[in-house]
């Protein structure tokens, strides 16, 4: 553990193990806050200076170098004399503070906050109580009154009143409204203005069998709003209080209110019915858990690992034809094109080409079955869906044979789902954004007229990914868009880290914000994916994107020295030596550079290996590079993925053609 900085309460520092490092004088901790405030950029010592003191003395600029020396020493103890501090950095006119991103508290809290909305309740709740447990009083508490601190001071202090309120909504979800009470009785009291305080405790005390006490918290409330302020109580607050007096049902059912009382009957009822060794439950077990994976976060992570289980346990059987019900039951599309668990897909998808053999054995024994072709798509469109960047042709092959079965069949959801397999084998070659557009233009076409809403999203982002790279902003806005509004409407919270992701990219394609505040949409888009339940995107996407970034704008890459790279680090390791001035290691790594993996991701990769080879003089390398972005020369490097990008391809190409002396770029 390095360095960290705490800003929510007074602002403070520790070190390694957890110890207060002494900051000396309120000036010290003054620029040191100043530092944190400005988030990574660089603050003038002129800027310092005014901040610092209402009328500078004389000496101003040495005191400022003086109280830097000094946090330079307390920062790092152990840097050599003469060597350049790493944490606290001089650059240009002034000093920014390189802490990583979650180095200082207020910023992890951010980033906490972040990823627990985007979870369900169950998930969630856990990860909001220890963020708002690390808050130590006011943020930037001895600089209440400073114009610098002003600003980040009320936007902490708002997203923590968000964040409590998030969490009393955790609690009622989960029908614990009693152990929300006395929290939002404090709330409510300290922050009298704020009417969805009022709103959430008055349902908490009706749902914990006090009605008397709910109205005369809204009474109180109204009293305030009328008597304080001259203004009537907002919509949510009269309507509650309206629905409160008659006794309205929904009242009394949280997200699992009601709905949990009809599944714990009908659970009931099914284990009085169903014997416990009957083949149904395998049947209903896999349906269930298609519905748990698209509930994200701990939902999908246990879905994956129980629907392995299943398959295993039909196989057991001997049923070939149960065997396919139960592989191809879990009808869940993906839109990430790297597995979360390349183990558990192989397994997969082994047992569904033993399941399509035993079936074509059935078959030529005269045992086939009304639905063994619709049986046999399914399995074909498992196979196509596990086989994510496969290289043997396979996949595609199987993704083919189960759109042909499909179309024929005129079955609506068995193309859906077959079309979600298609679309995960068009990476074979660079430049098929268009093709994978066309297929998501039929999935929402097809998924909207038969009400298939889980593939009706889908096929939205995979047209905001399509149309990113076509450079088509306002029709991937649009399509990015569309996606969320069906993802509130059908709970689907994973939609929301997808789109995160792609207004991040768009801010970086457009070149409409500064460099800095990108940086921040990327960071905040990655935080939506800590316990989102897929590694697969997770691991090194945001260096990446960040290395992207900074190189479109001539700036070195970012923390070099500690990033987790994942998957990625061949195609950054190179460029990362370089920035180093370690060409020989860099030739060497970029020497024994694969080919980049067949996914979403493909032209991006070529584009770092292109500029690295550039850089080096590797002819080899630039003719393997130009030979596979030749198809995607009318695309934005890597913005296919909806993550990120590296501009137009066709400037890489030329780039090359002007190092490699030949004639054309796009010929």
């Amino acid at each position: 553990m390095g360095i960290a900085f705490g800003v929510l309460g007074p602002v403070t520092a520790w070190d390694g193990t957890g110890g207060a490092i002494a900051l000396k004088g309120p000036r010290h901790r003054a620029v040191l806050a100043r530092l944190i405030v400005a988030r990574g950029r660089v603050v003038p010592v002129t800027r310092l200076i005014d901040d610092l003191w209402d009328e500078p003395p004389a000496g101003a600029v040495g005191a400022v170098r003086t109280f830097v020396a000094a946090l330079r020493r307390a920062l790092e103890p152990d840097r050599p004399p003469r060597t350049p501090a790493r944490l606290l950095v001089t650059e240009g006119p002034g000093y920014a503070l390189r802490a990583g991103a979650d180095a200082v508290d207020a910023w992890r809290f951010e980033h906490a906050v972040a990823a627990a909305t985007a979870l369900p309740p169950e998930d969630g709740l856990g990860r909001l109580e220890e963020a708002l447990g690390w808050w130590r009083g006011p943020a930037y508490a001895e600089f209440a009154d400073q114009d610098w601190a002003r600003a980040e001071r009320s936007r902490l202090a708002e997203l923590r009143l968000h964040a409590v309120e998030r969490r009393a909504e955790m609690r009622l979800a989960l029908g614990r409204a009693a152990e929300a009470v006395p929290d939002l009785d404090a709330h409510a009291a300290g922050h009298p203005w704020r009417e969805e305080a009022w709103r959430l405790l008055a349902l908490a005390l009706y749902r914990s069998g006090r009605q008397g006490d709910a109205l005369a918290v809204l009474r109180r409330a109204r009293a305030l709003l009328v008597d304080e302020l001259g203004v009537d109580p907002g919509p949510g607050l009269r309507r509650l209080e309206a629905d409160i007096l008659r006794q309205a049902d929904h009242l009394d059912s949280s997200v699992h209110g009601v709905a949990e009382r009809v599944w714990a009957q009908a659970t009931a009822a099914y284990d009085r019915t169903v014997a416990s060794g009957a083949r149904a439950r395998l049947e209903s077990t896999a349906g269930l858990l298609r519905d748990l994976a698209v509930t994200g976060g701990g939902g999908l992570r246990a879905a994956r690992e129980h629907r392995v289980a299943a398959i295993e346990a039909a196989e057991e059987l001997g049923d070939a034809e149960l065997t396919a019900r139960v592989i191809g039951a879990f009808d869940v599309p993906a839109i990430w094109t790297r597995s979360d668990d390349p183990g558990q897909a192989a397994r997969i998808v082994a047992a569904a080409g033993r399941t399509l053999t035993a079936l074509a054995a059935d078959n030529e024994a005269g045992h086939e079955a009304t639905g063994h072709e619709a049986a046999r798509a399914r399995l074909l469109a498992t196979i196509a869906l596990e086989s994510r960047g496969d290289r043997s042709g396979h996949g595609l092959r199987a993704a083919r044979r189960a759109e042909e079965i499909a179309r024929r069949l005129n079955d609506p959801a068995l193309l859906a789902f077959a079309l979600s397999g298609l679309f995960m084998q068009t990476f074979h070659r660079t430049g098929l954004a268009a093709r994978r557009d066309e297929i998501g233009a039929e999935l929402v076409d097809l998924s909207a007229r038969h009400g298939l809403v889980t593939f009706e999203v889908l096929g939205h982002l995979i047209r905001m990914q399509a149309r990113s790279a076509l450079a088509d902003f306002t029709a991937a806005d649009a399509h990015a868009a569309a996606a969320e509004r069906l993802a509130v409407r059908h709970e689907r919270p994973l939609v929301g880290v997808f789109t995160a992701w792609y207004r991040a990219l768009r801010l970086d394609a457009t070149g409409r914000a500064p460099v800095e505040e990108t940086e921040a949409a990327y960071r905040s888009a990655a935080a939506r994916l800590d316990g989102a339940g897929m590694p697969g995107m997770e691991r090194g996407l945001l260096p990446l994107a960040l290395l992207c970034l900074r190189l479109r704008h001539g700036q070195p890459p970012p923390d070099v020295e500690h990033a987790d790279w994942g998957p990625y680090a061949p195609w950054a390791r190179p460029l990362v030596l370089l920035a180093r001035d370690r060409r020989a290691e860099a030739a060497a790594a970029l020497r024994a550079l694969p080919e980049p993996p067949r996914d979403l991701l493909t032209e991006a990769l070529w584009c770092l290996a292109a500029r690295a080879a550039r850089t080096l003089g590797d002819r080899t390398t630039m003719e393997r590079a130009r030979a596979a972005l030749l198809p995607a020369a009318g695309e934005l490097a890597g913005a296919g993925s909806g993550v990120l990008t590296l501009g137009p391809v066709a400037a890489h190409l030329d780039d090359l053609t002007a190092a490699l002396g030949h004639g054309a770029s796009r010929s």
